[in-house]
């Protein structure tokens, strides 16, 4: 049985457009919360074998270090993670011998990250160079592999509503941790840029899949418009862009829940990416092209 997607066109982009004006709502007034390998300074995760110390009483004998600002999150039920400046080894082992002072051997270092500001700033600008160099591969091989289909819409206009989903499919995850960010102080690293790039794949392949087979029924003269091949393509790449997207979340919430905390954050922001980039190839990048057809003619 074959669905008018493109019927309903409007209402999913009025649901994509309030999502997106969220994100960038969230962005400008809340940002996104940087972690140490943007901004520099030390991680240390540790956990309490007894008694957990209050966060007062850890930042309280930490004081003598001059740290700077400390910030301290609880996790699980003996766990923390201290965050603060830069320091060098002999302040990291002090900072353990003084937590662990109460009762012998009372803390299990879990994990400790030292970044330099500078590496910081390096890091975050390469990250931008890496995100912008791959939207721009994409275009050109959209551009390319789409270079001999220039009716009923132009070839170029392919390429442009596969990067308007794009970046449907990176803002709205974006905009999603800065509100965690903001509400649950989720920090964003390296593993989440890695995320958008994984995101960015993902998303384009998807796409590329359903204006393949938009492009082969357009040669084959299926459809009695340009209307109904494009909603018939979607009806037969529909199943198969479900099924892949399910299976591969299946996985990435068995590694959001059982996977270790470092990692906890990576899958999540999959997961966001998925599942807004499935329905971006079925209901916004297609029915943009049947809307710039219908301009077109009018």
């Amino acid at each position: 049985m074959e669905i008018n997607i493109i019927r309903y066109h409007k209402i999913y982009f009025i649901i994509s457009g309030l999502l997106v004006l969220a994100s960038i709502f969230s962005l400008i007034f809340f940002g996104l919360k940087l972690g140490i390998d943007f901004i520099g300074g030390s991680l240390l995760q540790i956990e309490f074998k007894n008694e957990r110390l209050a966060s007062e009483a850890i930042k309280e004998k930490l004081k003598v270090f001059d740290l700077g600002e400390i910030n301290t999150a609880p996790i699980g039920e003996k766990g923390v993670i201290l965050r603060f400046k830069d320091i060098d080894e002999e302040t990291h082992q002090k900072i353990l011998n003084s937590l662990d002072d109460k009762y012998p051997e009372n803390i299990e270092e879990k994990k400790f990250e030292s970044i330099g500001p500078l590496i910081g700033e390096e890091l975050k600008r390469k990250s931008i160079w890496a995100i912008g160099l791959v939207i721009l591969m994409i275009i050109l091989y959209i551009a390319y592999a789409f270079r001999n289909v220039s009716w009923p819409v132009a070839s170029f206009k392919y390429g442009l509503a596969a990067i308007l989903a794009l970046i449907h499919d990176v803002l709205i995850p974006t905009g999603i941790f800065s509100f965690l960010g903001y509400w649950q102080g989720i920090e964003v690293n390296l593993l989440f840029i890695t995320a958008l790039l994984t995101i960015l794949g993902f998303s384009v392949h998807d796409t590329i899949v359903v204006f393949d087979r938009i492009r082969e029924n357009l040669k084959r003269r299926i459809g009695r418009d340009f209307k109904e091949t494009v909603n018939l393509s979607i009806n037969q790449t529909i199943t198969r862009s479900i099924n892949t997207s399910l299976t591969v979340l299946l996985t990435l919430l068995a590694v959001y829940i059982f996977g270790g905390q470092s990692i906890k954050y990576f899958a999540l922001t999959l997961i966001f990416g998925i599942i807004f980039g499935t329905y971006s190839s079925i209901f916004i990048a297609s029915p943009l092209i049947v809307v710039w057809e219908g301009w077109k003619k009018r």
